[in-house]
């Protein structure tokens, strides 16, 4: 198969490889695909090629989350393919590539995202409808040519089959292109042999192991320059530099100072930050309060706080009375990815393209832009910062640029996630189940955050369903009210996987163990004596203490429990952890029951709790940042204190099956692992830890 610029080869299957694509492509049936000698285009998502390759147009981009795997499965399923002949490639940047659950997550319509574990969610009835089609097109010239009805016939392997006889999808590609697509093909019936929950290989999985995945630090141009740069804090500009510092170092090509950077150009990339370095750049900035909290509590006493949510009369039913109320925060946290901020930009005449990793293509296309993989799972991807002044570079110097920001400046210039401070209120009823249940939250809006600086526009004049999703309890509580307040938080917030339920869920969860024990109720039973509207959480909490032996919880043990509903999937988690003799948190186990509809890949879905489990475990134990000049401090990865292989737990997972619709899960595993952890302590010690991240030594 020739390749041209636009095409990368990342990974293999069955001798054919997994095909990434840059391009934009038409055929018989009308398509935004372009089509090579010998493919076929079956409408906007699948194209067929003579020898049996089935490739997928995926819309969303892979953050490790194995959507690149998750998406071709649901099309293998439906279409009847061979798994090995299945390859995939980016979907062009068109607006038929759109998000389809943009609007109901209160996102700008028609826009292409990458987040809120919305990928399968999304896009699993747009594909299944679109491999129905195909493999209909296809069923009717095998039809045709045996002369049969084509209710006679079905699909497998990547055949279609009659009574023994047999096509292969590529003899059948180009006659059945040509015909006529059916508008609302039957999609097809279970039966053994499907795939659709099978734990099939990543077909990412060669490519990365191999190291010839490529991403955005990756590319590489013939006659490319490399720079490095240091940017200004929030509100700040550049003030001076040492240029001679610069002129010492060999290599140097160029260098370009600007309000709020300096960038130094090097044949090597390490040479342009020997430069940079060198430089020493002065930024002004403002003063960062050292305590993010006081903000927040300053926020939530004076605040003008509106109402998100309510049911019931929450104020008429405490009258009189004195609810239980406890406080909660969780302090502002890094992404802590490894992959360093990057970009890369070539001018050819009128012409720019651009390369960098990205989870929001649809704002970047200006340029042409080829978007990469991110190496980066926790949503720092959603914003390009780096594009923009690669593109400069690149026009001045007229030659192809790319820019890598070193590891501390992408964490000094990390887009955080905001945190949050709440006050919970609840007033017990009968038999010390809740009668009345209310929130009081300060926090900011990273996502929404994020949005206005994709759209360049103006923050949103109050805290919206991007700040705030998550927050009501899962709990049939009659009377419950949720009151928010912005906090004016001085740095720079963005989007985060899993945020803001999985600070909500710490909330809600962490009070409920409260509520229990002041009722003298076992945990476990007073959540589910609260699930009635909520059986899918409810069954996932038992399946979670039935697979780790919950105990109770009780004074002496070491378990605690706690279960989220998000982004359309559920999760009850038990976790065993106390505090060590070092006074650390130490975790030894976690059982997770997991509810989320009908399963693509149970491999995938079992990765990725895990992954979401691990990373909260970091997010939990990680000493907060330190900020200056409206900047998380950088710290060496050695030093941030990640936990290491010997702190992992042992995780235990199961997949409660279900025919709902796909839920989503990238973030499922984010949200219950704090509060399940702090229950824990609380059982094993006694001690109420009401504050992300946890810090043992803390009056509690």
């Amino acid at each position: 198969m020739k390749l041209d610029r636009r095409t990368v080869l990342v990974g293999g299957g069955a001798g054919i490889g997994l095909v990434i694509a840059f391009a934009l492509w038409p055929s018989h049936m009308r398509s935004d695909l372009v089509t090579e000698k010998g493919e076929e285009a079956f409408g906007n998502f699948i194209k067929i090629a003579r020898d049996g390759r089935v490739t997928v147009a995926v819309a969303q981009a892979e953050t490790g989350q194995g959507i690149w795997t998750g998406l071709p499965q649901i099309v293998a399923d439906e279409l009847g393919a061979s798994w090995d002949s299945i390859a995939v490639e980016p979907a062009p940047l068109a607006g038929v590539y759109a998000n389809p659950l943009a609007k109901e997550e209160g996102w700008p319509e028609h826009s292409r995202f990458t987040a809120n574990s919305t990928s399968v969610r999304a896009f699993e009835p747009v594909l299944r409808h679109a491999a129905a089609v195909a493999r209909t097109m296809l069923v009717g010239a095998a039809a045709d040519r045996w002369n049969v009805d084509p209710a006679e016939c079905d699909t497998g392997d990547g055949f279609v089959m009659n009574r023994g006889r047999t096509f292969t999808f590529g003899e059948l590609a180009e006659e059945a292109a040509d015909r006529s697509p059916p508008a609302n093909p039957a999609l097809r019936k279970p039966s053994k042999g499907r795939i659709i929950g099978q734990p099939l290989p990543r077909l990412d999985g060669p490519a990365k192991a191999s190291g010839s995945w490529r991403f955005s630090a990756d590319v590489r141009l013939p006659d490319m320059l490399f720079a490095s740069l240091r940017l200004a804090p929030p509100g700040g500009r550049l003030t001076g530099f040492a240029r001679d510092a610069i002129a010492s170092v060999p290599g140097i090509r160029h260098v370009a100072a600007r309000d709020g950077w300096l960038a130094v150009v090097a044949g090597t990339w390490w040479a342009a930050e020997r430069a940079v370095r060198a430089a020493d750049p002065r930024f002004s900035a403002a003063p960062t309060p050292a305590d993010m909290r006081r903000i927040c509590e300053e926020a939530l006493a004076s605040g003008d706080a509106h109402n998100w949510f309510k049911r019931g009369n929450y104020d008429a039913t405490v009258r009189g009375s004195t609810p239980l109320a406890a406080t909660y925060y969780v302090a502002p946290s890094l992404h802590l990815g490894l992959e360093p901020l990057s970009a890369t930009a070539r001018l050819s005449g009128e012409n720019t393209e651009v390369w960098t990793a990205t989870q929001a293509p649809s704002y970047l296309t200006d340029e042409a832009l080829y978007p990469m993989p991110s190496g980066e799972p926790a949503g720092r991807a959603m914003e390009a910062d780096l594009v923009p002044i690669a593109i400069e570079l690149a026009r001045d110097l007229n030659r192809p640029v790319q820019v890598i920001a070193s590891q501390s400046s992408s964490q000094n210039h990390d887009r955080v996630a905001p945190g949050a401070l709440a006050r919970m209120t609840a007033l017990p009823g009968e038999g010390g189940i809740t009668a009345a249940w209310a929130a009081r939250i300060a926090t900011a809006d990273g996502f929404g955050s994020a949005l206005r600086r994709l759209k360049k526009g103006r923050p949103p004049k109050t805290l919206g369903r991007t700040a705030l999703d998550g927050s009501p309890p899962p709990y049939s509580i009659p009377h419950v009210k949720i009151d928010a307040v912005e906090a004016p938080l001085p740095f720079t917030s963005g989007y985060m996987r899993g945020s803001p339920q999985r600070e909500f869920a710490f909330f809600t969860e962490c009070f409920i163990d409260e509520l229990a024990r002041a009722a003298g109720i076992e945990p476990l039973s007073f959540r589910m004596s609260l699930l009635g509207g909520n059986g899918r959480l409810a069954r996932c909490l038992q399946g979670a203490a039935r697979l780790a032996g919950w105990d109770g919880g009780g004074p002496g043990s070491i378990m605690g429990i706690a279960g989220c509903s998000a982004f359309g999937s559920h999760i009850g988690l038990v976790a065993s952890a106390s505090i060590g003799s070092d006074q650390r948190i130490k975790v030894a186990q976690l059982v997770a029951a997991v509810d989320c509809g009908q399963v693509v890949n149970s491999g995938l879905v079992a990765q990725q709790i895990e992954a979401g489990l691990i990373w909260a475990l970091a997010q939990a134990t990680v000493r907060p940042p330190e900020w200056i000049a409206g900047m998380p401090r950088a710290r060496p990865v050695g030093g941030i204190g990640l936990p290491r292989l010997a702190d992992t737990p042992q995780i235990l997972v199961e997949i409660i099956p279900s025919s709902d619709s796909p839920g989503g899960i990238a973030g499922l595993g984010t949200t219950a692992l704090a509060p399940a952890v702090a229950n824990a302590i609380h059982a094993a010690a006694g001690k109420r830890m009401r504050s992300l991240p946890f810090d043992p030594m803390s009056p509690g």
